[in-house]
């Protein structure tokens, strides 16, 4: 299971990084508009955001966990 867990992990971890260079792309397209903070693309962004924050709390979770199995 160490390994299927480890194997989650690093698809989460690649996950977190799309988001965040989407969040990245929807914050420059919001800044483009006359009103970034109403922009469709700003409340995509705060999704986006929100989205990846909890995939990194999972990331965190397997890593607590692997660390946990490790200890003798």
């Amino acid at each position: 299971m160490r390994a299927e867990a480890a194997s989650i992990r690093l698809g989460l971890q690649d996950l977190a990084e799309r988001l965040g260079d989407l969040s990245l792309e929807l914050l420059h397209e919001a800044l483009a508009d006359a009103d970034p903070k109403a922009s469709p693309a700003a409340n995509e962004e705060r999704r986006v955001t929100r989205a990846r924050r909890s995939v990194e709390k999972a990331i965190a979770l397997l890593g607590d966990d692997e660390d946990e199995l490790d200890r003798p």
